[in-house]
């Protein structure tokens, strides 16, 4: 079996306008925590009808986004897998690609929110959640310096971790990064 690719980077801003369905986004979401699902199983993640949910695969395929993995037993659906173990969508300066990281950023803002409010208050775990907003003082190699470093301790934690290959007393933690720089930029900028 070939090793997976450590991220897929998408640049092209139609790619990037694909992402901005949240249908596409809840499917992509599983699909890169490691689990391999078919037409089905994404259309019942999605709400939507298979139909409508294969029209949305080959939309991502399209793109490289998500790629089809080997064929099921019974032969009758095959299944979709992410082809690396991360999605990076870098910020796009103006246009389309811009308001798409944009929506995509609202949508997985949301879907945390639905996973902070779906976490009963009785839960043993509870006391992990978090939430740490700063304000900085960065140089422009310093802001690439510190999304470097905080994508590096992410990898350290997801390695060799899925949805189908992680250790006993593990559970699934949703992380959101996002770095946006802020005010007017210096002069010499």
């Amino acid at each position: 079996m070939a090793a997976k690719k450590k991220r897929v980077v998408l640049t092209d801003p139609r790619a990037i306008r694909a992402l901005a369905h949240p249908a596409r986004q809840r499917i992509i979401d599983e699909l890169y925590s490691g689990r391999v699902l078919t037409a089905t199983e994404c259309a019942e993640l999605a709400g939507l009808t298979p139909s409508a949910t294969s029209y949305h695969l080959r939309a991502l395929e399209r793109w490289g986004i998500i790629e089809r993995a080997e064929s099921s037993t019974d032969g009758r659906e095959r299944p979709w897998k992410a082809p690396a173990t991360s999605l990076v969508v870098p910020n796009q300066p103006n246009g389309a690609g811009r308001l798409a990281s944009q929506a995509i950023m609202r949508s997985n803002v949301d879907r945390m929110m639905e996973q902070f409010e779906e976490l009963p208050s009785d839960d043993p775990w509870d006391g992990v959640s978090a939430l740490n907003r700063s304000r900085l003082w960065l140089t422009k190699a310093e802001t690439k310096q510190l999304d470097k470093d905080l994508l590096e301790v992410l990898d350290r934690y997801r390695r060799g971790r899925s949805a189908a290959n992680h250790p006993a007393g593990t559970r699934q933690v949703s992380t959101l990064l996002a770095i946006i720089p802020t005010g007017k930029p210096p002069a010499d900028d």
